[in-house]
């Protein structure tokens, strides 16, 4: 009998399940139930980008691409980039294609990473940053950003983190869960943290055009900055293309080149259907970012008067499609907060604890979803919080 225990990995036994998980397991045994929980446009992918798609499934482009995807979604990733950011990376030096952003920012820490480096890793956060680090054998170094500092990474806090085996920072913003962004003036004062070091950045920019009232400033904009960010993106929040699983990486070319090597003997390619859709998506789906974008924030301001209204308030977040509203008022943990609604009311959101720590006693409520659901989740909320008969902390 083979003893499993001893022949896994210790790495991998050390890495926590997500604490998302559990409660979408709940959501699939209820009727009627109404998630706010799953971070995925409600949007199909816009008919032009499918069309693309299903174009090239019926010219037979069904064989494998390049490595690092076909010359021509490359070429439209730098366009992009140079259109809407600013940016300029080289089509054959310096980008390549992954599947999605998840793969994008695993190759980026496995390039950069060795046993024994720290990782700062703003928190709260999406929740695959400290894993990642863990797989590599390095420590992830977690800072808590504070509900007063709007969720922002302060130059204090980032020089408090650092110690002399420190190697990556990672700038996850506009950030997943808080909805929280780095301004200019925000990023100026990191690199100028970040100035005489060899201390990389990987910032993720998967939710760059989802900005309410500030367009998105990456860091590899600002001076110092480029030479030592690797910038990481995909559509599938701006496009609404969550399952073709199209991301891409960018930055200096010799990271890249050892990044690209990791995903040769990985992967091989991203899905070829999914490149070409990409290609139509970047090229000419500017309106499309536009016309969700808008939407978004039109439920964005919808829903946080109602969380207001019932007792639940946050600060405005000004990106990504989520708010981080304090519950720690109510007398319950996140995570008994979230199981107790789910339950009784049957609407599902995220525990903050869930994303690192800072995330106790706030939850995640993401409103990218139909108007019709966050006005029915608002009133169930609301009966919710009376039944309990509990004050919210406000801010």
């Amino acid at each position: 009998m083979i003893d499993y225990d001893s022949v896994l990995s210790e790495n991998v036994k050390a890495i926590a399940p997500s604490g998302i998980r559990r409660f979408f397991d709940i959501l699939e045994e209820m009727d009627d139930a109404i998630s706010l929980g799953v971070g995925e446009p409600d949007f199909a992918t816009p008919w032009h980008i499918r069309d693309a798609g299903i174009y090239s499934l019926e010219k037979g482009f069904t064989k494998y691409t390049g490595n690092a995807g076909l010359s021509r979604l490359r070429t439209a990733i730098s366009e992009y980039l140079r259109r809407r950011f600013q940016l300029d990376y080289d089509r054959d030096s310096q980008i390549f294609v992954t599947v999605g952003g998840s793969e994008a920012i695993d190759l980026a820490v496995r390039a950069l990473v060795n046993p024994g480096d720290e990782v700062i890793i703003p928190t709260p956060s999406f929740v695959c940053y400290g894993p990642i680090t863990r797989l590599q054998g390095a420590a992830p170094v977690y800072v808590e950003t504070k509900e007063e500092n709007e969720f922002r990474l302060t130059a204090d806090e980032l020089r408090a983190a650092i110690t002399p085996k420190t190697k990556l920072l990672i700038l996850p913003f506009p950030n997943n869960p808080t909805g929280g962004i780095m301004r200019e003036t925000d990023l100026l004062a990191v690199a100028e943290v970040l100035r005489g070091t060899d201390i990389m950045v990987l910032s993720d920019e998967i939710y760059a055009e989802l900005t309410y009232g500030a367009r998105h400033v990456s860091p590899a904009k600002i001076p110092g900055m480029y030479e030592r960010t690797v910038v990481v993106n995909g559509l599938s929040k701006c496009y609404a293309m969550t399952g073709w699983r199209i991301g891409y990486a960018c930055g200096p070319a010799e990271i890249i080149r050892q990044a690209l090597k990791i995903h040769q003997y990985a992967i091989m390619c991203a899905p070829t259907t999914s490149q070409y859709a990409a290609i139509e998506a970047l090229t000419n789906g500017d309106g499309d970012i536009e016309f969700m974008k808008n939407d978004y924030d039109q439920r964005r301001r919808y829903f946080c008067d109602g969380l207001r209204s019932i007792g639940l308030d946050s600060f405005e977040p000004r990106g990504a499609f989520y708010i981080f509203p304090r519950v720690s008022g109510a007398g319950m943990t996140s995570d008994d907060f979230c199981e107790r609604l789910l339950i009784e009311e049957k609407v599902a959101v995220i525990p903050g604890a869930a994303f690192g720590p800072g995330g106790e006693g706030f939850v995640r409520m993401c409103y990218a979803s139909s108007m019709k659901n966050l006005t029915e989740a608002l009133d169930r909320m609301g009966r919710f919080l009376k039944r309990h008969n509990r004050g919210v902390t406000r801010i």
